[in-house]
């Protein structure tokens, strides 16, 4: 069976009269039953004794991981940030004889170094679920972390794919258009990586090519389960019933998802919290499609269709990377 199996294989037939004996004397389901065995033999049966919300919870939201993986997650996304940043100090001040001011200077403006460690740090994280939620554990590693088809039926009303494409086209216009109306919004960090054509281009390479399938997979396939699980067993150590317990887990972990996204942008945008609340909005958009369809795939198509046409603008802007904007 591989990774990406959604199902064990087939039981192996009984083969012989000494295989059907010993099935015979197996513990019968009676046995079994919560009246006729212990607490212990009953939780390890029938897990939702323990657990009552895990037997009313979505499917998306039945998840192998908790908050001590989440804190144990936290710790590596930071330390493999520091490292890498670490690791190319050492190395621009052994070979590059670079004052620290320099090198500073580098990790703001040098559009390669910018996108290079990005691009490694994701890598890292990926690597770093994979490990934990995939290999470790024998579960498939994309359906585990939410990814898995729109439903076709045309009843169920969760739309097409190219909808949600199109969708975020139009959300990133809105953006653009509302982004116009906040004071100071072309003189932000980001806006560095448009002063070279080179710069430009990988931005907009990884922007499309990298940023969706990341960016979901952590903030929509991972973080967003485990917050509404955990949001939810919160609200029903309050007396919520299971029901109301898990709608509120998902509303907030939409509304936290969403305020996460924002504001790991927000350095890029200099902290300009009129652009940090709009990509607030824009994180909360996708992280609701992901709850409405109970599928990644339908957040990465939008957070595609975004990425996409601001890419297209961008060409069109620049007219094709040749013109691009004079330094300030």
């Amino acid at each position: 069976m591989s990774l990406f199996d959604d199902n064990p294989g087939p039981r192996e037939e009984v083969g012989d009269s000494q295989d059907l004996a010993d099935a015979s004397e197996s513990p019968s389901a009676d046995a079994l039953s919560p009246l006729a065995s212990d607490p212990i033999s009953c939780v390890a049966i029938h897990p939702e004794a323990a657990h009552p919300l895990a037997s009313h919870l979505p499917e998306d939201l039945r998840i192998t991981w908790s908050w001590p993986h989440l804190l144990l997650f936290v710790v590596y996304a930071v330390v493999s940030q520091f490292a890498i940043g670490i690791a190319v100090l050492a190395y621009y001040s052994t070979n590059g004889h670079l004052s620290q001011r320099q090198i500073r200077r580098l990790f703001e403006s040098d559009p390669r170094l910018i996108v290079g460690t990005n691009v490694l740090w994701f890598g890292l994280i990926i690597l770093f679920l994979y490990v934990t939620l995939s290999v470790l554990p024998c579960l498939p590693f994309w359906r585990s972390l939410g990814w898995k088809r729109l439903d076709a039926n045309p009843l169920t009303g969760k739309g097409r794919p190219w909808m949600y494409f199109l969708s975020g086209s139009g959300l990133s216009l809105f953006v653009i258009g509302a982004s116009s109306r906040v004071k100071n919004a072309e003189h932000v960090p980001i806006q560095e990586m448009f002063k070279s054509r080179s710069g430009a281009m990988l931005l907009m390479c990884m922007a499309v090519l990298v940023a969706p399938m990341v960016e979901e997979t952590v903030f929509r396939g991972y973080l967003y389960p485990v917050f509404a699980g955990i949001a939810s067993r919160l609200a029903q150590s309050f007396g919520m019933d299971s029901p109301s317990a898990i709608r509120a887990g998902v509303v907030t972990s939409i509304l936290v998802t969403g305020a996460l996204f924002g504001l790991m942008h927000a350095p890029q945008l200099g902290w300009t919290w009129g652009l940090v609340g709009l990509l607030i909005l824009v994180g909360i958009i996708f992280t609701f499609a992901r709850a409405w369809t109970g599928t990644v795939f339908a957040s990465f198509l939008l957070h595609l269709g975004y990425n996409s046409m601001l890419a297209f603008l961008t060409v069109l802007g620049t007219k094709g990377f040749t013109y691009m904007p004079p330094h300030r």
